[in-house]
């Protein structure tokens, strides 16, 4: 009987032999694992195992280059690494998240099943580890505690990159495009929940499209932090048993692999011992979290009603909204959102505990950061492609609600402070509260003349922004600075100062200073006509061809 009609077979690690199905592709470690934490039946996600494949691939690949290993392990472990990127061997991934510290277990968990692969490719049989050894072959010149650190940072860059970004930009273009279908219609503004002066609709939806873009910008400075990868560092830092030449070639071929511009860092002591560049990135994916709930609830608390609520706008009905209230339609898609955003900020505490939880050499709880900062990648990613599609693009305004709500304000006694003063539109308030009358009846009433109150009480006119010029005279003192980093493919330039609004192109050295400020890229400025927008310049997370 051979070994894939038998039922199991014998496999042997330095703790001895255990039986294992005979069909499986992992060895004696992996199934160690599995015995010893059965905790969550929770697995590191799709991404996580693609960004593995990855790492082993290129690991082969630089050894290769170096004559390090024979051409035809070479091949064959490329070949085993490519089915486990492009998710053919999936299944025999099996360890739990909450596993041994570091993740040895998840990273030997790739070595055997490569191995085994790459076996069976050789003409060998599965799990026949003479042929490919999951340590000295395919795990060679590395160390779960530098390679599980950098697939992290892969699967997470590949996310923002190919998912996140992309949905952050479709997001601000939904805004952008309500912004300018909503510039005519004339609403009361609130603060403090309290009535306010007028403003229009349109400006409200491209505050919310410029902050998606503000969020996404500031991502995209912290996400350079991860294309800083100290593949080939090994166990603490010091590369024992790498060749000379490996991590520099290991890294280029990641590079390569991803089309991302991941580079050797520069000490790969700090790489060790600190993930901190992840949870700096889930720092900023909290923040976009939180700006993605406020715009949630401002849209549920400008949609509420229809009949006893602001209904200034109505979200598209995509589901009924009550099991025992017939025709009730409620703000699921922003709900969601909500509940995504509320998520979010669960993971990133565990990853600032994490993160925090390092000692001497290295932060053994890298595996729970993983799950959490690519669960909370994926999900924002998903949630707002959803919230785009099914929400935001479908809303409608109600014009005659939203102006009869903007004429009914008592806020725009503000408009009287310039013709009879501070003092005297506070009297006109106070008359119009107490009898219940509006504004223009209640000035009258208190014998101001018509003429100067419907001057003054214009809506439409008092719903324009007051136009802005940043001209050379503005800069009293040095313009303000921001990092700017490039992610585009090849490299990463981050950290340079730049004048807000001066475009960059990657490769180049942004200027110090500039006279002037001119209209920031992608993001919308008023004018006489509305709201333009001027097109922005190719980002460093866009995918190629964008």
């Amino acid at each position: 009987m051979n070994q894939m009609q038998a039922r199991t077979r014998v496999v042997r690690d330095s703790l001895g032999e255990l039986e294992i199905p005979a069909y499986a592709y992992y060895g004696a470690q992996t199934a160690r694992a599995m015995a010893n934490f059965p905790i969550s039946g929770l697995r590191l996600p799709r991404a996580f195992i693609r960004a593995q494949g990855i790492v082993k691939w290129a690991a082969a690949r630089a050894h290769g280059d170096l004559g390090a290993l024979p051409p035809d392990k070479v091949n064959a472990i490329c070949q085993a690494a490519d089915e486990v990127i492009d998710g053919k061997l999936d299944a025999w991934f099996v360890v739990d998240i909450y596993q041994a510290g570091a993740g040895t277990s998840q990273n030997m968990n790739a070595n055997e099943v490569i191995a085994s692969r790459a076996a069976e490719l050789l003409g060998g049989a599965r799990g026949d580890f003479r042929l490919v050894h999951p340590n000295d072959d395919v795990n060679r010149s590395q160390s779960t505690n530098d390679t599980f650190h950098v697939a992290m940072n892969i699967a997470a860059m590949e996310l923002l990159a190919h998912r996140l970004d992309p949905a952050l930009r479709r997001l601000a273009a939904a805004l952008e495009d309500k912004a300018r279908e909503f510039q005519g219609v004339v609403k009361a503004g609130r603060t403090h929940l309290q009535d306010a002066v007028p403003m229009r609709l349109g400006d409200e939806f491209g505050a919310w499209a410029d902050n998606v873009r503000r969020h996404r910008d500031w991502l995209e400075m912290a996400a350079s932090s991860l294309l800083a990868i100290g593949l080939g560092g090994n166990a603490i830092g010091t590369g024992i048993n790498t060749p000379p030449g490996f991590a520099e070639r290991a890294v280029a071929h990641v590079a390569e692999r991803t089309g991302l511009g991941f580079r050797l860092a520069p000490n790969p002591f700090t790489f060790n011992q600190n993930p901190d560049e992840v949870v700096l990135v889930s720092g900023a994916l909290r923040n976009v979290a939180l700006a993605l709930q406020r715009i949630a609830n401002d849209l549920r608390l400008l949609a509420s009603g229809p009949r006893t609520g602001l209904a200034e706008i109505a979200l598209p009905a995509v589901q009924p909204g009550s099991s025992i209230m017939p025709g009730k339609m409620n703000p699921v898609l922003a709900e969601m959102l909500n509940m995504v955003a509320h998520q979010v900020v669960g993971c990133d505490t565990a990853i600032a505990h994490a993160g925090g939880a390092g000692q001497l050499e290295l932060n053994v709880m890298m595996p729970v950061m993983a799950a959490n900062f690519l669960h909370e990648i994926h999900i924002l990613a998903t949630a707002v492609e959803a919230f785009t599609d099914r929400c935001v693009t479908g809303i409608q305004a109600n014009a005659a609600r939203c102006r009869a709500y903007a004429e009914q304000s008592l806020a725009l006694a503000t408009a009287l402070n310039t013709e009879i003063g501070y003092d005297q539109a506070a009297a006109v308030v106070k008359q119009a509260l107490a009898q219940g009358t509006s504004l223009a009846e209640a000035a009258q009433a208190l014998g101001i003349p018509v003429e100067v109150v419907q001057r003054a009480l214009d809506v439409e006119r008092l719903s324009l922004t007051v136009p802005r010029t940043f001209g050379e005279s503005v800069w009293s003192v040095a313009p303000p600075v921001h990092a700017v980093p490039t992610m585009a493919g090849t490299g990463s330039v981050a950290g340079a100062a730049m004048p807000q609004g001066t475009p960059v192109t990657a490769g180049t050295t942004p200027p110090l200073a500039t006279p002037a400020t001119p209209p920031v890229e992608g993001h919308a400025t008023r004018t006489p006509g509305g709201v333009q927008t001027t097109p922005e310049p190719r980002s460093t997370l866009a995918e190629p061809g964008d």
